[in-house]
């Protein structure tokens, strides 16, 4: 993918989600930058996630993330790669072991940015997190990466008992009926 491209899409997402017009704007913003996809890239930066689903639409796959300790889907830094729908799937593959992902949707299904806190070697910065809607069988082992604490299938019914964001939240939301 372009980055005309991933501008386009991001265009398309204003238009379906209104909304979110001013947060979309944000990342059309950064696009000028040509480090935007660069994990030094201060004061934020694009990264890619995945909104796992099971077929039937009843349960989401989270990572307990281990330096943030929370509850969140599947996602990390670009690394220079423009093609953000499979960045998310490489960080689902890496984070999760599931290695059989369908991507729902070639648009993008959410746009998140969130604010990652100062560590000892990195600044505080932001995340701008393009997010895709991929399904995955529960059938499939998950495996637990070093980055994380634990790998969970979720009901959608309870994702508030694991992180009650939002930003989580909106998978539910804007989930296919």
């Amino acid at each position: 993918m372009t980055l005309e491209a991933l501008a386009d899409a991001i265009r398309k997402y204003m238009t379906q989600w209104p909304s979110e017009a001013e947060t979309a704007q944000r990342y059309l913003d950064l696009l000028v930058h040509p480090d935007a996809f660069e994990r030094t890239h201060l004061p934020g930066h694009i990264t890619g996630s995945a909104f796992l689903v099971d077929p039937a639409f009843t349960h989401t796959l989270l990572v307990h993330h281990a330096k943030l300790n929370r509850w969140l889907q599947p996602g990390g830094h670009a690394d220079g790669d423009q093609y953000v729908a499979g960045v998310a799937r490489r960080e689902a593959n890496e984070e999760t072991g599931v290695m059989q992902l369908d991507l729902l949707q070639p648009d993008i299904f959410d746009l998140d940015v969130h604010p990652i806190p100062e560590r000892k070697d990195f600044p505080a910065h932001d995340h701008y997190d393009v997010r895709y809607l991929f399904r995955a069988s529960m059938d499939e082992q998950v495996v637990v990466s070093e980055e994380s604490f634990d790998v969970r299938w979720v009901p959608l019914a309870e994702l508030e008992r694991y992180n009650a964001e939002p930003s989580l939240l909106r998978l539910r939301a804007k989930l296919p009926r």
